[in-house]
């Protein structure tokens, strides 16, 4: 089956939304490597900054402090990347919170809920003192 061609019309208003889209979200400045912090520095065009945590972020575990140096802003300002590694990310869903895959991220999640502290600690004994965690109503 082909493609119905497009009209100028619906070219013109698909590039009036993705210029909008462009325009909501944040771009980068600058990025650049804190290696006292182990944090990936971004700033934006709107004057703000934000910090990530390296070792969050998908694929630079691994990274040297020399690798790390050499971020680079693409020149859409819409994203950031290294060379080696080679690892890129999208400016937006970082200031989000987002530093991966939906897999990474979900690793982070279980990885946090393994931790292990006193409050954690203290917290089940509370709970468990009451009875544990409810039960789940059984469909019928």
């Amino acid at each position: 089956m082909k493609a119905k061609p497009m009209t100028d019309a619906e070219i013109d208003a698909a590039r009036e939304r993705g210029r909008r889209e462009a325009e909501s979200q944040v771009h980068a400045v600058s990025a650049s490597y804190d290696a006292k912090s182990d944090r990936v520095v971004i700033e934006l065009d709107s004057g703000y900054a934000f910090m990530v945590p390296r070792k969050l972020m998908q694929g630079l575990g691994d990274a040297t402090p020399a690798q790390l140096r050499r971020v680079v802003v693409l020149p859409t300002g819409n994203a950031i990347a290294w060379d080696v590694p080679d690892v890129g990310f999208l400016v937006d869903p970082l200031f989000r919170g987002i530093v991966g895959s939906a897999r990474w991220m979900s690793e982070l999640g279980r990885s946090g809920g393994l931790a292990r502290s006193a409050a954690k600690a203290a917290s089940s004994r509370k709970n468990g003192a009451k009875g544990g965690r409810p039960r789940k109503p059984v469909a019928k």
